[in-house]
């Protein structure tokens, strides 16, 4: 059953746990009002124009969107690129239950020339909740069910594409799947790369509220102060925090850009979602698997705390915003400089708060390619890029 106690500003804020990636559209999923139809006007021819304009032509490409049987219950996944010799990238979105995919569109072009990405809507959010019956999944979401979903979806790419390796890129609450695949699978990744790394939960909610207050004391906002020191301790004492107190945090986190630098909200994603040309409204509605994913796996994620894990088997990459307050960098900083790896490296955003992808999407490409892709080069999983004439000639 759905969470009677969650406030509806869930879905406005799409406020998060360990950084929720701001589930999108709450706007779009506005009752219907006198306007509805002649915004259901403009959607779908939008949707058509930037469905034809992502098209990809190229013979050796691949795009489709589809079901995989995962953990017993239909999980959708997209899958795009321009060459399907390239590496595949899985990018495991944050949350709970805020798909990436529908915001995608902004940032994953580039990405396609050097990867095959897949994103990936997990158990409860987006296309994989409206495709199954919530009162079935609903008990089984979990941290651990979740983790095995990540581990059968990787196993499936594996085998159906042919892949040895996979990168794994796991985004806030993401990076919990993401960092468990690493750790239990390592054999199947080329890297796994970290963005929004949540580290150790209990700190990374105690600095998130410690930045809001100093920040709301800073601009003499007495209700955002008054709110926040309604909160403490924040944690609790016995590190647990509920649901309207983490939305509260989130919500002034939020507001002094430390989801998004130098915003106070996340309305522009949420519009961009809107323009999403493969969801439905009902696919982009957050109340829903937000209200059911939250309560369910923030314990696990306030339990959460991977400090003592100091050896990888896999290369290991860290993307961090310089201004993140939804998973604070340091924590992460920390935590790389300690850790044993084959190979490990750190990006540090520094015009970015949580949402890197975003925020500095030029930035991340450049890094997934230099950085990151040359594993897969080495060993041989890459199509090559360096053929004659790609390289600029000296004009004579």
């Amino acid at each position: 059953m759905r969470c009677p106690s969650l406030p509806l500003r869930i879905a406005a804020l799409a406020a998060c746990v360990a950084g929720l990636a701001l589930a999108p559209v709450a706007r779009a999923q506005a009752p219907a009002s006198a306007g509805a139809a002649s915004s259901a006007d403009w959607r779908t021819p939008a949707q058509k124009i930037l469905r034809d304009i992502r098209r990809i032509a190229s013979p050796p490409g691949i795009e489709e969107t589809r079901s995989v049987r995962i953990g017993g219950i239909e999980q959708w996944i997209s899958v795009r690129g321009r060459d399907r010799r390239n590496p595949i990238l899985l990018f495991i979105h944050g949350g709970p239950a805020s798909t990436e995919m529908p915001v995608s569109w902004l940032y994953q072009s580039g990405w396609e020339d050097y990867f095959t990405v897949v994103q990936w809507d997990q158990r409860g959010a987006g296309k994989t909740y409206v495709a199954n019956d919530p009162a079935v999944v609903e008990p089984t979401i979990t941290a651990e069910r979740m983790i095995g979903d990540g581990e059968e979806l990787v196993a499936w790419l594996r085998e159906h594409y042919g892949k040895r390796k996979v990168f794994v890129l796991g985004h806030s609450w993401g990076s919990i799947i993401g960092l468990e695949l690493a750790r239990r699978h390592p054999d199947w990744l080329h890297a796994y790369i970290g963005m929004g790394q949540m580290i150790h939960g209990r700190d990374n909610e105690r600095l998130g509220w410690e930045w809001a207050l100093q920040a709301a004391r800073a601009d003499h906002n007495d209700k955002a102060v008054h709110e926040l020191q309604a909160l403490a301790p924040y944690p609790r004492a016995d590190g647990t925090v509920s649901v309207p107190q983490i939305i509260t945090q989130r919500e002034w986190v939020i507001h002094y850009g430390g989801l998004t630098w130098g915003r106070p909200d996340f309305d522009y994603a949420q519009d961009a979602a809107k323009f999403s040309p493969d969801y439905t409204r009902k696919e982009l509605s957050p109340e829903d698997g937000i209200g059911e994913s939250l309560p369910r796996l923030l314990p696990a994620m306030m339990a959460w705390d991977v400090r003592s894990l100091t050896h990888l088997d896999c290369p290991v990459f860290i993307f961090a915003g310089r201004h993140d307050y939804e998973t604070p960098s340091q924590l992460a900083v920390d935590w790389l400089t300690a850790l044993h790896a084959p190979r490990k490296g750190l990006v540090m955003f520094e015009n970015s708060a949580h949402m890197m992808e975003l925020e500095e999407p030029g930035k991340v490409l450049v890094h997934l390619v230099t950085d990151v892709r040359p594993i897969a080069e080495e060993a041989g999983d890459a199509a090559t890029v360096d053929a004659p004439g790609w390289r600029i000639r000296k004009l004579l």
